[in-house]
């Protein structure tokens, strides 16, 4: 039927089709299928029966258990060698109680009657020392005639039979004499051949009780340059607990907490009480950083999440960028600025993106983003800071216009008031994915230059606040990303109200919990996350708390990260690609075009859209812990509802750990007290706060004298 050309000829009869169809058909097909379905059938009830052992049921754990199997064997000559050796020393010293008449001697002692009973104690001693002589004797002449009777099997047959009773004697148990050393060695991390070790590790921090223990979910397996186990807490204990003591856990496992991964298992597959553990062999972050993976690619998609580090297991960990933003802050020399531009890097490799990028270090860290950058500058002069309002003041301006030419598309291109990527690439539409990158943002947000703005004075700093702050609440969905860092985070630097919009946040080493809680967010601590704790010489290792789902997954609330690494030789690489793309696709615009004009500003306009800073009593920020009490308390908090409330209740109802909640407390100028209050039981006195006091730090709170603990003077 074919010609030449493999190809059907135009004006074959649907006969040839029919025996075509049916000459390519197999006759074995329905049989096969019926055995397909047989065996699915099979592996449907082997995955489902309870009566097949977890371990069958994945072909992992099948694995794992064989390789345990083999280590086992390996290893049997060993350890039964050593407990012959235990079982030998146990005897010994039983022997040695017995024949000094210990038990005896010890009685005499307690009755304080040693020197009267001294010549009975002398008497059975050598009596028993003469059993001892006679029983050798004995055996030694047993063994010798059955030996000329037998032959040397007897021995043989004696050996293994001494052999294994001094192995069962010997063996590792609980409780049992002999097990105790005089002289405690080092720990080592024995718990992944043991599991009655991990059991008493998690009673050691207290995260069990004596009479408690674990239920394996996973046994102990080999994932990465460490071992992963998964076990059920008992009923009532909480797997939050675990993560928040994660170091007490690592002192009892004999581990530096940086090799100890404690995640809590959620979804269908786990629930509150379920944790999941990893413990590297060593320290994961010891050994030297990894190259961006962006060297290798040629361009990148900024819809992607970008390329960012790699966690303890070496999974890697990427960060999205599109409809959020990002804080970076650290102490210097900690790797900062490295991770805001490798944030910047993906966006640097898509060629349909604009970049605003202001390097208040005035160093070279930026100076290859000026190729590829609309907008550019490099310097920490109040100057540079104006230019950043402009800059700041275009972008509102440009975020209100975008989303009124949404209004008048139609649903198929702009289904929602957000921005897509086929929006963000057509130049008809004009709006592509901006990024605004500020490297040292305390330097602007701390600017006292006078500014009028709609006849009211502020200061730059109070302005350049308010303007990212709009920027950060209804930007990203607008497709402007903000990437700031900054290595003083603190209260009085990032205002509260900025840090309350910003999604993404990245917090390197810092000097105490409070900066690291400026970065990650309210009680994060008392959660576990505290990047005060990181060891100074994991350069490049911080805390991430990502907005959206990320590889450890989206129930994953934050995740230790070490960045990829990009000198400035990489980081040039990258710039002069980000160029090449943009100038083939015609994209090159502002300062990398050389077109340096000013934007046309209504600052008039962009201020009645953002309302300024002036008056702080409408929009002071309250911060997360008071907040929280306020809602909590409702209609009560008004006079003439109730006048006091318990710390317990408070923290009961807040789920928060105590005495951070105090010192939270304290800093918004709420100090606890002792009432009465009238219960059940009758009536008892307590702590607690007035809530009076409450009210007044709320008053403080919005009218902007106190903002997380710092007292704020006005200068007008």
């Amino acid at each position: 039927m074919n010609d030449e050309s493999g190809s059907l000829p135009v004006q074959a009869s649907r006969r040839d089709l029919v025996n075509a169809v049916l000459d390519g058909e197999f006759v074995n097909d329905q049989p096969r299928t019926e055995r397909r379905s047989w065996a699915r059938r099979v592996a449907g009830w082997w995955q489902r029966s309870p009566r097949v052992p977890a371990v069958m049921k994945s072909r992992r754990l099948v694995v794992q258990a064989v390789r345990d199997l083999v280590v086992a064997v390996l290893r049997s000559p060993f350890r039964c060698g050593g407990a012959v050796v235990r079982g030998l020393v146990v005897a010994l010293r039983w022997w040695r109680s017995w024949v000094r008449v210990a038990d005896f001697r010890a009685a005499a002692e307690q009755s304080e009657k040693l020197a009267d009973k001294f010549t009975d104690i002398r008497a059975l001693a050598l009596f028993r020392w003469k059993v001892t002589g006679a029983t050798l004797i004995a055996t030694g002449v047993v063994v010798a005639v059955l030996d000329l009777v037998y032959g040397h099997r007897v021995l043989w047959t004696g050996g293994v039979v001494v052999a294994v009773v001094l192995a069962v004697l010997g063996r590792r148990k609980d409780g049992s004499p002999g097990r105790t050393p005089v002289l405690a060695g080092p720990r080592t991390l024995t718990w992944t051949m043991d599991p009655q070790v991990l059991v008493d590790a998690f009673r050691d921090a207290k995260l069990i009780g004596k009479d408690e223990s674990l239920r394996l979910v996973e046994r102990a397996t080999r994932q990465g340059d460490g071992w992963a186990v998964t076990v059920d807490l008992p009923a009532t204990r909480k797997a939050a607990d675990v993560v928040k003591n994660r170091e007490a856990l690592a002192s009892a496992l004999a581990v530096d907490e940086v090799q100890l991964i404690v995640e809590r298992v959620r979804g269908n597959g786990g629930h509150a009480g379920r944790v999941a553990l990893w413990v590297a062999d060593e320290d994961p972050y010891g050994s030297p950083p990894l190259r961006t993976p962006l060297l290798g690619v040629e361009r990148w998609d900024a819809w992607r999440p970008v390329p960012f580090g790699r966690d303890a297991r070496q999974r890697r960990v990427d960060l999205p960028l599109v409809w959020t933003s990002l804080l970076v802050g650290a102490i210097p020399r900690q790797g900062k600025t490295f991770a805001a531009r490798l944030a910047a890097a993906g966006l640097i490799l898509d060629p349909y993106t604009r970049l605003y990028v202001a390097d208040f270090k005035a160093g070279k860290d930026w100076y290859a983003a000026g190729r590829v950058a609309h907008r550019f500058m490099a310097g920490d002069e109040p100057e540079h800071v104006l230019t950043l309002v402009d800059w700041l003041v275009e972008l509102v301006a440009e975020v209100q216009g975008r989303y009124r030419r949404m209004q008048d598309l139609d649903d198929e291109v702009c289904p929602e008031s957000k921005i897509t990527p086929a929006m963000s690439r057509d130049p008809d539409l004009d709006m592509p994915v901006t990024a605004i990158v500020v490297d040292e943002v305390q330097i602007p947000l701390e600017d006292r230059t006078p500014l009028e703005v709609q006849d009211k004075k502020l200061t730059a700093g109070e302005y350049v606040g308010e303007l990212l702050t709009w920027l950060a609440r209804k930007g990203p969905a607008a497709g402007i990303v903000l990437v700031l860092a900054t290595q003083r985070p603190d209260s009085k630097t990032i205002p509260s109200n900025l840090r309350a919009v910003l999604g993404s946040r990245f917090a390197l080493r810092v000097m105490d919990w409070r900066d690291s809680n400026i970065v990650l967010g309210e009680q994060m601590n008392t959660r576990g996350y505290d990047s005060s704790r990181l060891l100074a010489t994991h350069k490049g290792v911080g805390i991430l708390r990502p907005d959206g789902e990320n590889t450890a997954g989206a129930d994953v609330l934050a995740t230790t990260v070490r960045t990829y690494y990009m000198p400035n030789e990489d980081w040039r690489t990258i710039c002069s690609r980000g160029r090449a793309l943009r100038e083939a696709e015609g994209t090159l615009s502002g300062h990398a075009a050389g077109q340096d004009s000013q934007p046309a500003l209504d600052h008039a306009a962009v201020a009645k859209a953002i309302g300024t800073a002036v008056q702080r009593t409408e929009e002071a920020e309250v911060p997360e812990l008071l907040a929280s009490v306020v809602d909590y308390l409702g209609d009560d908090l008004h006079p003439g509802g109730r006048d006091f409330v318990p710390t317990a209740e408070l923290v009961a109802a807040l789920a928060v750990e105590p005495t951070a909640f105090g010192l939270r407390m304290g800093e918004v100028g709420c100090r606890p007290k002792r009432d009465r209050i009238t219960t059940d039981d009758g009536v008892r006195q307590v702590r607690g706060y007035l809530v009076a006091d409450i009210r007044a730090a709320l008053s403080a709170v919005r009218d902007g004298t106190v903002v997380d603990g710092e007292v704020i003077e006005d200068e007008d």
